[in-house]
């Protein structure tokens, strides 16, 4: 291991190399802060830029990219409550309340701090427990993805707000949605009405895109207030700077969201949707205030934002043992590592050390250019805000038109964005909220194919899901956070009722 150091060092501290690992990190940060632009989108841009390169050098620049994405997806969800990436929706939750209370510049200076300690630890974890967690990825299998999907319903209880019931309905809705398109067994249409660009299913960027971005421009065109630049820009600049002591501080939730990240990202198709949400959920359990979970508390975006940037390392785990992606940004990277003459597998690391190392180290490199660009560039974020409101508007909705026509050129995505727009708004407004929708879409794939395909193998029989340890293990976890989330809203309404008739009765 020291000797593979040693060489990816020498890989690595070369003026090119660290030219394109900082070049590929500000187009990553340029990307994931523009709504519908995505961390693959990023990759897939630099792929081309690439060929020629040495394999340290074009790998480097392509997590550079990824590292950039996975922590600017932050800021317009904070600063406009429309996360840039899948992974930033949980960052909303704090993030925006916080930058409505006037404190957006310490919200950006938390996850900022988060994304680079959260990248740091999980390069860690990517060097020393590469072999063992990629075998623990290896077993899982239709069962497991399975018991996977009905954990994140509960993560979908969790999140759903006060009132349990509608944040259900909202996730099964969100299930409804993601059955659209042809059935992954037989290859029958379902609910298409003969539309030709639905038999692919419903494209997951326009939902998001309609949901957050599109659903927020409706409610501020529809409550605007003419004063609402005057309150804006009564933001302080020079709060804008990186929380390292505030953020060591919530020490719990930091932890949290780098083992949430760690341990999700190796399993392959997860993504950082479930692992910032996975983040969350568990940062909320395990704090001694719950209740200020979702008013713009700090260790809700120290959790999630830890979590972003520790799913990488542990996506590439998978990516790089085993030639499995763990998400989509890194199914593209994994392209990119063919071009460049790096075949993933087991023996990657006996045949190649040096250039597994040196793509550790660019890795390394990669998370402090991303923390050095993002702290002189915060106070220009926040100057967002200071933009009337109109004008932002406008902006905001000429790029969500151009992020969704520009992936594929397809007209009907900007019809269901637009559709999605308004159910969004909807559902914002009589409190069933928007993330248990895009979380239901998310994981509706992997709970109908995997159950279907485990029945399939298991000959119809049920008992493989209850007693393959690792689906078991998932189950039971699932149904002790469900009971104890009722348990929770229980004594959550019960202490209003009994304060009312203790005031009735004095």
């Amino acid at each position: 291991m020291i000797s593979g150091y040693l060489d990816g060092l020498g890989m690595v501290l070369q003026f090119g190399t660290l030219l394109a690992i900082a070049g590929g990190t500000l187009l990553g940060i340029i990307m994931g802060a523009l709504p519908g632009l995505t961390s693959a989108m990023a990759v897939a841009l630099l792929l081309p830029v690439t060929f020629g390169m040495p394999p340290v050098m074009g790998i480097g620049m392509m997590l550079g990219a990824l590292c950039g994405a996975g922590a600017s997806g932050s800021i317009p969800a904070i600063l406009l409550n429309i996360p840039g990436t899948p992974s930033s929706v949980a960052t909303t939750f704090d993030g925006f309340p916080m930058a409505k209370k006037g404190e957006a510049g310490r919200a950006l200076g938390l996850s900022i701090v988060a994304s680079f300690l959260g990248g740091i630890a999980s390069m860690v974890i990517l060097s020393l427990l590469a072999p063992p967690i990629a075998d623990f990825a290896l077993r899982f299998g239709a069962a497991e993805y399975f018991s996977l999907s009905v954990f994140g319903l509960v993560i979908i209880a969790s999140v759903a707000g006060k009132s349990l019931l509608k944040g259900l309905i909202a996730g099964l809705l969100g299930f409804f949605v993601s059955i659209i398109g042809t059935d992954p067994i037989t290859g029958v249409d379902r609910f298409t009405f003969g539309e030709l660009s639905l038999l692919t299913g419903v494209n997951l960027l326009p939902a998001l895109i309609g949901l957050f971005a599109v659903s927020q421009v409706l409610k501020d065109a529809f409550e605007y207030d003419p004063h609402q630049r005057l309150k804006d820009s009564g933001h302080r600049i020079d709060v804008a700077r990186p929380r390292f002591l505030e953020t060591l501080k919530h020490w719990r939730a930091l932890l949290v969201g780098i083992l949430s990240g760690s341990i999700v990202g190796p399993v392959p198709g997860a993504g950082g949707s479930i692992a910032s949400l996975v983040a969350y959920d568990q940062a909320r359990r395990f704090s001694r205030h719950p209740e200020k979970f979702g008013t713009g508390h700090a260790p809700g975006i120290v959790s999630v934002e830890s979590a972003n940037n520790a799913l990488l390392g542990g996506a590439l785990i998978p990516t790089l043992a085993l030639g499995i992606p763990g998400e989509a940004a890194t199914a593209v990277l994994l392209g990119g590592l063919m071009i460049q003459g790096v075949t993933p597998g087991p023996m990657l690391f006996d045949d190649q050390s040096g250039i597994v190392h040196g793509i550790f180290l660019a890795y390394l490199v990669a998370n402090i250019f991303m923390l050095l660009i993002m702290c002189l560039g915060i106070k220009l974020f926040i100057r967002v805000l200071m933009v009337p409101r109109k004008q932002l508007l406008s902006a905001i909705l000429v790029l969500c038109f151009i992020g969704v026509y520009g992936v594929d050129g397809d007209v009907f995505n900007l019809y269901l964005m637009l559709g999605f727009g308004i159910l969004g708004y909807f559902l914002n407004r009589y409190g069933f909220g928007t993330a248990p929708v895009i979380l239901g879409l998310i994981l509706g794939p992997i709970a109908e194919s995997n159950l279907r395909r485990g029945l399939q193998a298991f000959e119809g029989d049920w008992t493989p899901f209850f007693t393959r340890p690792i689906s078991l293990t998932f189950l039971v976890i699932a149904a002790g956070l469900l009971v104890l989330t009722l348990w929770q809203n229980y004594r959550a309404n019960r202490v209003p009722v009994q304060a009312s008739k203790e005031g009735a009765n004095p």
